[in-house]
């Protein structure tokens, strides 16, 4: 095995790369060129989405609905379109007691929103659609640049276009965060891979404003750093930039917790407060288990068991991901994305979405695909496009949450 090759298969710090394997790496990794590699990867995944945004209209039309209502102002869309146009400070009681606000959603893409619409003569869910479709094609690119780098072209094709087939793909469409969680965590976790310590840590800062899983971002940079950061112990140069990763990385979500929590007069509970008004709240699962013991003693919308099925395969290929012994940075990004989404109580049937951004979960399906027989592997993706499309239509106008 030559240097190089040895190189490619540890990706995880800078200093493995020999001289010949940078050379060449500066070579390849200019934007034309990897786009131009990328190309047919992020045209499927295109062909994919539009076509389940086609059959959305399709069904939105006959039913006498608005596709661009369905897209651009459901559910947690109208949240981040208000914070836009208002700013913080909204909140709704329920006759139950729940106390929902607005603070429980993270400001960068609204703040997005604002500064397309102070712009752009258009509406705030007409901006957020745009942002989440760039933010989708950049992920989509992102996600095709890791999986290259780690396992080649064709298992990297393969993975962007399971993701963009995915039951629950049709949030990609929308005007929701889940997007460009997924564009800053795959560009960070390639940064990572190719030892860019500052894009690493800077790109998971933005992930933690997105979102509050984007801390699985942030994690993933935090324990790369921590390994590197032993292995050059005793060492005097090349570790500031490591420091500065790991110091950027979880500034983003820190930052608005604090920020809330002081708002709220609870620096360290506020944040948590807030949510706990949304019944979101890290339980080790015991929420999810009620609403499992009630799916089985009482009819319940299609959705609820839709989501456990897809949250058990989530863990399946969790556990299969695992067994092939990943690089550290998507092994620590993948786990802590599962922890929380099965971990977590609160609306239960957004667990598949909460499990959108790890694309990682998709390399031992997109394997066992590239070992298939091709009329198997065409099968396969067939149905599966066939249910993404189905299943996506039921839920931009189902009677439960996204």
């Amino acid at each position: 095995m030559t240097a190089h090759a040895r190189a490619r298969r540890c990706p995880l710090f800078a200093e493995t790369f020999d001289k010949a394997a940078s050379t060449d790496d500066r070579s390849v990794s200019r934007p034309r060129a990897a786009l131009h590699r990328a190309a047919p990867a992020l045209a499927l995944f295109a062909a994919a989405r539009l076509t389940g945004m086609v059959v959305v209209a399709l069904w939105a039309w006959h039913i006498g609905r608005s596709p661009r209502a369905l897209l651009a102002t459901s559910w947690d869309s109208k949240w981040y379109v208000g914070i836009a146009a208002n700013g913080y400070g909204r909140t709704v009681y329920w006759p139950d007691g729940a106390v929902q606000s607005d603070l429980a959603f993270f400001p960068l893409y609204p703040g997005l929103i604002r500064a397309v619409t102070s712009v752009v003569p258009v509406t705030g869910g007409t901006a957020g659609l745009v942002l989440s479709w760039v933010a989708a094609g950049a992920a989509a690119w992102g996600v095709y640049a890791v999986v290259e780098r780690l396992h080649g072209r064709r298992l990297a094709t393969l993975t962007v276009l399971l993701w963009g087939l995915l039951p629950h793909a049709v949030v990609l469409s929308m005007a929701y965060t889940e997007p460009l969680l997924t564009a800053f965590a795959a560009w960070s976790l390639y940064a990572l891979v190719t030892g860019r310590w500052l894009w690493a840590g800077a790109l998971a800062g933005l992930a933690g404003l997105t979102r509050p899983n984007g801390i699985a971002v942030a994690a993933a940079v935090c324990a790369v750093a921590g390994c590197e950061l032993w292995r050059r112990r005793g060492t005097k140069g090349g570790r500031a930039a490591v420091w500065a990763a790991a110091a950027l990385a979880p500034a983003g979500w820190l930052g608005y917790v604090l920020w809330v929590g002081a708002r709220k007069g609870d620096v360290l509970g506020g944040y948590f407060a807030v949510q706990s008004g949304w019944t979101s709240r890290f339980d080790l699962g015991l929420g999810s288990l009620k609403v499992i013991r009630s799916m089985v003693t009482a009819p319940t919308f299609f959705g609820f068991p839709m989501a456990l099925v897809i949250a058990g395969v989530g863990v399946l290929l969790f556990a299969l991901f695992v067994l092939d012994r990943p690089p550290l940075a998507l092994l620590v990004y993948t786990g802590v994305l599962v922890l929380i989404t099965v971990g977590g109580s609160g609306f239960f049937e957004s667990k598949p979405r909460f499990l959108l951004p790890a694309f990682p979960l998709l390399l031992p399906l997109a394997a066992a695909l590239t070992r298939a027989r091709p009329r198997a592997a065409i099968t396969v993706i067939a149905a599966l496009a066939g249910l993404s499309f189905c299943y996506g239509t039921y839920l931009t106008v189902a009677p439960t949450a996204l």
